[in-house]
Formats: structure tokens, C-alpha cells, sequence
């Protein structure tokens, strides 16, 4: 334990003395250098994991835990396979699908779409889609009605809003002397909704079952089966009693088949970033180490002093160490401080780097997500406070032990 006295010499290090101005700047650098790589590896950690979060709930949100799809594209047995699979222990929701890529033309514009037919209560019961319509109303999605909700995305490209009657493009049309001609039917928005990921915002048709089972023909068979699980970590072996019984007609994909290269792509940016900006931190460690360096060789005469009246090598050696690691402690308070000011206000930040530079920093052609997110981990906070104040402790090691290996008698010998 460090005493009163070695506390009191420790802060009077901490200040500059006569002639100590110079030594006092890279102390100075070294603190603002530590806050900076602690706020930038809370930011930075903190965005990876939000838009791990975001994208991992709005993703599964929209399309579950696991499909079970039919072969061509057709499940006619869905209704006895579907309660089978809601008995499974860990399963809480298996959910009839119909999906399928087509195309939306209106005023002149065609896009590419996929129409995803689901039960008008299960449309409801999705809560990224229901919890984000920013115009029009569920309620208009009526079997039989000739309605639809189309992503916000894909509203922007066409020009359309709700009321207006888009029309739906199927290749499976009437045979003709002449081929096949396409099937042409219409549609009118009845909601606009935004996911917040731009691929399905700029995809999605969203209709009820019915509408989409007469627009495919497909009678009364379903696409798939979307499966719900109470741990989608652990999906594989809550699906594995099902999967012979799943072989006669489908097979079953889980979200680690359909997403897999972008979630373990995701990891690896998050290590690496992680490792990358601990540089910042080890820099600024190093300017600690010389900081303290250039102090006990401006400090030698006090030292030695010290030392004829009774302070032991360990006392002195606590002393240094206590001044590098202030340092460092104070570092860490500032960057904690600044980490989350730069995550409170990251969107007005972006934006503001955006209008300067007349860049656009956040596009969610490319990014998927519509906003920046941020997730902080407790843990990640405390894991990046310690490592710092482990590494502001190592770097006090040789000063501190340079200071006590003075010797008296050679320092005062001429005074």
C-alpha cells in the first residue's frame, strides 16, 4: 500500500516544476493520446456491436431463426408439418411463408421485388414490419382485396404512395401460340413500411396469404415454413428431431446457412479493429514511459535526498509508479468521457463530416442499416479500462525502477 507521504511526493510530480515544462508536455501528450484511443476503441467497439445487434434483429426478425423450404419451390403438406414443428421443445413460432422474386412496374418504372405472402394475422404479429409503417395502415391488407405494403426504399423508386396501384409482373402467364405471356396483375399500397435495412426496404411486397397463393397458383401450398426458436445459437439441435421428417419434403436453412459469411465477416472486422486501435493506447504508453524517464532524471538530486533521509527503494519505486499510472487512470477517465459524447451524438457528428466534405459517410445502399448504430457491452468498457491501466502500469516499471537504483552518495558526493 502506498503511504501518505509517497501519495503527496507522487502528486507534486504530477505538476511541473522549474525547468520541468518540457516534461510536462509529453506527460500532457501522453494523457490526451490514452483518452483518444479509449474513446476511439469505446466508439468503434461500441458501432460494431450495434450493427451486429441491429442487423442480426431485423434480419431474423423479418425472416426467423430457420426456413423449411419446400423442393421447387413448393410446400404442399405445410399445415401438419407446420404443427409438428410447433410441438418441438424451444420453438415458438413456425410461420407459413410464400415468397418469390418478381417484378413491380408503376408510372413507367419497373424494379425488382419479392413478394412475400403471409397470414394476415402473422403480417401483424411481425414486429419489423408492424412496428415501422410510416404510412397507410395493416388494416388494408384484406384477403381477396387486391392490397399490398411495399418497403419505403422501394416507394422511393417507384414514385409510388399509398392509394396509387402498382401492378405485379409474374413469368408464369397463359401459354400462347406465341410463348408464354406474362401474368400483369394490379395492386394497391395500402402501407409504406421501413425496416431499416436497405435491401428489404427496397425488395419487399408484403401481401396476405390468399393474394399471393392466386397470384403464384400455387393453390393452397405455401413456399416455406419460418421458424421461430427461443435461442437461435442453439437452432441446429432444436430443428434436429424434425429433419427426417423434413427430408420427404424440403429441406431446412438456418440463419447461419443464409447469412453466415456476413456475420463471421462481421467478427472478424471487430477483432481486428479491436487489435488495431489498441495501437493508439500502446503509443500513448510509450510517451508515458519517456515522460516518466526524462522526470527521474530531473528528479535524480531529490532522489537522492530522499533516500539519506530514510525512503526505501520501494517506496521510491511506488512513487513513480504512482505518477505514470495517474496518468494513465486520468487518460482513461477523459476517454471514457469522450467515447460516449462521440456515441451520443455519432448521427449529428456523420453528418456534419458528411456536409463538409461533401461525402455521404453512411449509405445504406451499402451499409444494409438505414442509421448508425450503437450497442455498448459493459464488459468490452471494462475490458479496454483495464487493458489501458495494465499497460500505463508496465510502462512505470523501468523509470520506477531506475529511480530507485540511484545512489545517494555518487548524486550528493559534490553538494
Amino acid at each position: 500500500m502506498i503511504t501518505r507521504y509517497e501519495r503527496m511526493i507522487a502528486g507534486r510530480y504530477l505538476l511541473p516544476g522549474r525547468g520541468e515544462g518540457f516534461i510536462f508536455l509529453v506527460a500532457s501528450i501522453s494523457l490526451v493520446a490514452v483518452a483518444l484511443g479509449v474513446a476511439a476503441l469505446i466508439a468503434v467497439m461500441s458501432v460494431m456491436n450495434g450493427f451486429r445487434a441491429e442487423l442480426f434483429d431485423r434480419i431474423l426478425g423479418l425472416n426467423g431463426h430457420a426456413v423449411i423450404q419446400g423442393y421447387g419451390g413448393k410446400l404442399a403438406d405445410w399445415a401438419p408439418l407446420s404443427a409438428q414443428v410447433r410441438k418441438l421443445p424451444g420453438v415458438t413460432r413456425a410461420t407459413p411463408l410464400i415468397e418469390q422474386p418478381l417484378m413491380a412496374s408503376f408510372g413507367g418504372r419497373v424494379q425488382g421485388v419479392i413478394v412475400r405472402g403471409m397470414t394476415v394475422g402473422d403480417i401483424g404479429a411481425t414486429k419489423v414490419i408492424a412496428g415501422n409503417v410510416k404510412r397507410g395502415s395493416l388494416a388494408g391488407l384484406v384477403p381477396g382485396s387486391n392490397t399490398v405494403a411495399i418497403g419505403a426504399r422501394l416507394a422511393e423508386a417507384l414514385g409510388s404512395q399509398v392509394g396509387d396501384t402498382i401492378s405485379l409482373i409474374s413469368p408464369d402467364g397463359a401459354v400462347t401460340p406465341f410463348g408464354s405471356v406474362p401474368r400483369i396483375v394490379a395492386y394497391r399500397v395500402a402501407a409504406i413500411f421501413e425496416v431499416g435495412i436497405y435491401d428489404y426496404d427496397k425488395a419487399f411486397v408484403v401481401m396476405p396469404m390468399a393474394n399471393a397463393q392466386t397470384l403464384l397458383r400455387l393453390g393452397d401450398a405455401v413456399s416455406m415454413i419460418e421458424v421461430v426458436t427461443t435461442d437461435p445459437d442453439r437452432v441446429d439441435p432444436i430443428l434436429a428431431p424434425i429433419k427426417a421428417r423434413v427430408a420427404r419434403s424440403g429441406v431446412i436453412a438456418t440463419w447461419r446457412d443464409t447469412n453466415a459469411s456476413l456475420f463471421e465477416a462481421l467478427v472478424v472486422e471487430k477483432t481486428v479493429m479491436f487489435w488495431v486501435l489498441s495501437i493508439i493506447i500502446l503509443v500513448a504508453v510509450f510517451n508515458i514511459l519517456s515522460s516518466l524517464i526524462m522526470l527521474v532524471r530531473a528528479k535524480t538530486r531529490d532522489i537522492a535526498i530522499l533516500r539519506t533521509m530514510g525512503a526505501s527503494r520501494a517506496a521510491l519505486m511506488r512513487v513513480f509508479m504512482t505518477v505514470g499510472t495517474l496518468i494513465g487512470a486520468l487518460g482513461v477517465v477523459a476517454g471514457l468521457a469522450l467515447g460516449f459524447a462521440l456515441l451520443f451524438w455519432r448521427e449529428d457528428i456523420v453528418s456534419g463530416v458528411s456536409k463538409m466534405t461533401g461525402q455521404t459517410l453512411w449509405d445504406p445502399s451499402v451499409r444494409y442499416l438505414t442509421d448508425l448504430p450503437s450497442q455498448t457491452d459493459p464488459m468490452q468498457v471494462a475490458g479496454i479500462v483495464a487493458l489501458t491501466l495494465l499497460l500505463s502500469f508496465l510502462a512505470t516499471l523501468f523509470p520506477a525502477w531506475k529511480a530507485a537504483s540511484t545512489d545517494p552518495v555518487t548524486v550528493l558526493r559534490y553538494e
